[in-house]
């Protein structure tokens, strides 16, 4: 039975009749009635986006009631188990799972990686509503030292549930137990009959023969996994960088092992047992299977006194291929190992010789320490925390560049601009100042796309977050330029003069790669704001006017924090308006960005080539501009009054750069 039957079925167990109000013991102050055929009543005429309005009953009301009788938001619903022992005392996580050894073992690793999908999900950012009956994690004590929640994130008080932490020993001294066990199975089984004897005392994981080295294998490389990810934790945590060397050892074997769990799943799946989930992109285990041992209901009784949010744990594939990102700072340093100002400085292309400058030992340059380190440690956290706090911070990074821009001021004189002569110290400003203002786009550009990746923007705001992303890039691509032209202009002052070369000049005027590839996705970001604004102004499509808040609110909503920090600066709801109310195809057309996207990706791949990752996100760009260029000539061709032409925006390729699909109804 699937949790939505599990659920229905309590609901009907539970669900009030008419003979149970006389049990209910009416005060003096006090009389219950039956609301059920007000509220059929007002389910029948209400609309899509309609409330209940009522002297006692505002807009903030709705948004903070509770979906009466919905076991995902109704916390006071009667839930069959009212502890986390009395689950267990029914026979809700029974050990051994089975008599059957080898089902025993498949709902282990049944269990194991539903496990990694609930934690993968919590890392992607949402909190995963599921409690395990067999591993209690001691993750509240974790995150209450941390520091790396608030409230409304998680509560760490543990409301009854109890959480005995064991230790990091511990639970690597049982997991190399484990494994030595199991790969002594894995060579019993794997050596020649006549060798096999000596090994008879070892006892199988099941009791088919034939399965015996495909379920090791399975087994093996999970234990391995979460080993060695034990390991990279454990390593870190040395003091002044000690471990850094070894964690990468590990990382690199945690990847190796993820690619091994990924191959299991055809064995898993062809020896399943029992009903697998309906759909193989959205299960939570490689077989397919439910997991045995998990109660999402539970957690209303156990957990913080709020309604428990609907959350869809991510899929056992999108979970293996979650990436590892481990940042640790200890002691203001880097890893505990690389004074944060020498990162900064080796960041804003400064020699190193600078950190013996007087200048650094400034306030200011102190709190951008304290402000760099606090964006580290933000960047390692989960992309809905990590996109709020990102948003707050742009108005510490704007703070410190106005510091930085008075003491710069001061240094080289009274109305000096950046482009003047200065003295070292002046010198030294300049390109922090640059580097500062680099780095403050860089966190807006952060922030805007990590909100199609937690799907914060509807398709009728798409215009105005690709048209903000363009400005956004813009600004990011003049600074990184001006960052790069100051230190190599800076680099060739101290050199010897000689006359330039034609191929000297030659070398100077052409793009840097990076600036490129900063253009190509300018490109592709105007490209979509304005053929999302022509269709919208031609076709009528992609709107969807809110009964509760105007476009010029949304804007406000979305951006806001940008808007108050002035990034990026002359930017605002009505020169968006401006500049897209007159967009129509025909223009889109004369003005292929996806044209320009393409080339530019073509041109710019080879000087990524010792750059795997860069390389690979090149030939996506490239991917979807060539999509979207062609999926332009379509619409342009169809005409902008043809009825059968269905236009959407779907993110096939890319993260956040959308595939323009055309089809016809």
């Amino acid at each position: 039975m699937d949790w939505k039957s599990t659920e229905q079925a309590s609901m009907e167990r539970h669900a009030p009749n008419h003979s149970s109000f006389s049990s209910i013991p009416a005060t003096e102050n006090t009389v219950w009635a039956d609301a059920s055929p007000l509220l059929e009543t007002v389910c029948k005429e209400l609309r899509d986006g309609e409330l209940i309005h009522g002297d006692n009953f505002n807009l903030y009301a709705a948004m903070s009631a509770l979906e009466i009788m919905d076991p995902k938001m109704d916390s006071g619903i009667i839930n069959k188990y009212a502890s986390v022992d009395e689950a267990i005392e029914d026979g809700l996580a029974p050990v051994p799972i089975s008599i059957d050894k080898t089902v025993d073992v498949q709902c282990i690793i049944d269990i194991i990686d539903h496990l990694l999908s609930c934690e993968a999900t919590w890392h992607k950012g949402s909190l995963v509503g599921t409690d395990c009956f067999f591993m209690r994690l001691p993750l509240t004590t974790i995150v209450s030292d941390a520091r790396t929640h608030e409230e409304e994130d998680l509560f760490t008080m543990s409301y009854g549930l109890p959480l005995n932490v064991e230790g990091d020993e511990k639970c690597l001294s049982l997991l190399n137990a484990v494994e030595e066990n199991i790969s002594r199975q894995l060579r019993a089984c794997k050596a020649p009959l006549s060798k096999r004897k000596p090994l008879e005392d070892i006892e199988p994981l099941q009791t088919n023969f034939d399965l015996e080295e495909g379920y090791c294998k399975a087994l093996l490389c999970r234990l391995r996994f979460r080993k060695h990810f034990c390991h990279v934790l454990t390593c870190m945590r040395r003091p002044q960088g000690r471990g850094l060397e070894l964690a990468r050892k590990h990382i690199a074997s945690c990847i190796s092992e993820l690619g091994s769990i990924l191959n299991s799943a055809e064995f898993l799946m062809f020896n399943a047992y029992g009903t697998c989930e309906d759909g193989t992109e959205d299960r939570t285990t490689a077989s397919g299977r439910q997991a045995i041992g998990f109660d999402a209901n539970l957690n209303s009784r156990i957990s913080a006194p709020t309604p428990p949010r609907s959350i869809k744990i991510l899929s056992w594939k999108k979970a293996i291929k979650v990436h590892l990102q481990l940042l640790l700072v200890q002691d203001g340093k880097l890893y505990g190992r690389y004074p944060i100002l020498a990162v900064i400085i080796r960041a804003a292309r400064l020699t190193e010789v600078i950190m013996r400058h007087d200048i650094l030992k400034n306030e200011y340059f102190v709190q951008l320490g304290q402000i760099v380190i606090n964006m580290l440690k933000i960047l390692c956290t989960n992309a809905a925390w990590q996109r709020r706090k990102l948003g707050k911070i742009l108005q510490d990074w704007r703070a410190i560049y106005s510091q930085l821009e008075l003491a710069f001021r001061k240094e080289s004189g009274e109305g000096s601009s950046i482009s003047n002569g200065e003295n070292a110290s002046a010198g030294i400003l300049k390109h922090i100042l640059i580097w500062v203002e680099e780095q403050t786009h860089w966190i807006a550009h952060r922030f805007l796309v990590l909100g199609f990746e937690l799907e914060l923007y509807s398709p009728s705001e798409y215009c105005m977050v690709y048209w903000y992303l363009s400005a956004v890039l813009i600004r990011l691509a003049e600074k990184k330029h001006l960052k790069m032209t100051v230190s190599d202009g800076s680099a060739k002052q101290k050199g010897k003069k000689r006359k330039d070369s034609p191929k000297d000049l030659a070398r100077e005027a052409r793009i840097p790669p990076a600036i490129s590839f900063l253009q190509c996705q300018i490109c592709l970001a105007e490209g979509l704001a304005l053929l999302l604004a022509a269709l919208r102004n031609e076709l009528i499509v992609l709107q969807s006017p809110s009964p509760f808040n105007s476009e010029h609110e949304r804007f406000l909503q979305h951006f806001e924090l940008l808007q108050k920090a002035c990034i990026p600066d002359l930017i605002s709801y009505p020169s968006f308006k401006e500049s897209t109310s007159c967009a129509r195809i025909s223009s889109v057309v004369m003005y292929n960005y996806f044209k320009d996207a393409q080339k530019i990706a073509k041109e710019v791949k080879s000087s990524f080539l010792n750059d795997p990752d860069r390389s690979a996100e090149l030939r996506i760009l490239e991917q979807v501009a060539e999509h979207n260029s062609v999926a332009l000539n379509v619409i342009s061709r169809a005409g902008a009054l043809d009825p059968s032409l269905k236009v959407s925006f779907e993110f096939i390729h890319h993260p956040y750069f959308a595939t323009v699909v055309v089809k016809r109804s």
